[in-house]
């Protein structure tokens, strides 16, 4: 299935490279969940530092049957994220975390604890 992608830059100008990541990321994410109805991916550079560098964030809206899974991967809370790759790396793979736990519920599949006997 083709997943309908929208990519927005936000702070910083737009790249090639760091659109063709995303997208690859998304289509990844078919695997996981093959009901996937859209996703929009955002990147923003929101602070100007001058003695430190760029701090990125990310928020990725996968747009699933009867919900919306919503990431925001943010600096504040991460200062590795001043690389772009790494701050899109932790994103993904937080949607990608929640998404096979909403494929699981659709599913139906639960853990099942045994009945202790007394």
């Amino acid at each position: 299935m083709k997943i309908p992608v929208e990519i927005t830059f936000r702070g910083l100008p737009h790249s090639e490279a760091i659109e063709a990541d995303a997208r690859e990321k998304v289509g990844k994410l078919d695997q996981f969940c093959d009901s996937i109805m859209a996703c929009r991916v955002m990147i923003e550079s929101p602070h100007r530092r001058r003695h430190k560098g760029k701090l990125y964030r990310v928020r990725i809206d996968l747009t699933v049957p009867e919900q919306e899974i919503v990431v925001n991967r943010s600096p504040n809370k991460h200062a590795a994220h001043e690389d772009i790759y790494v701050a899109l790396r932790d994103a993904f793979a937080a949607i990608r975390r929640q998404l096979e736990d909403y494929a699981r519920r659709r599913r139906g599949d639960t853990k099942v604890h045994p009945v202790p006997t007394a």
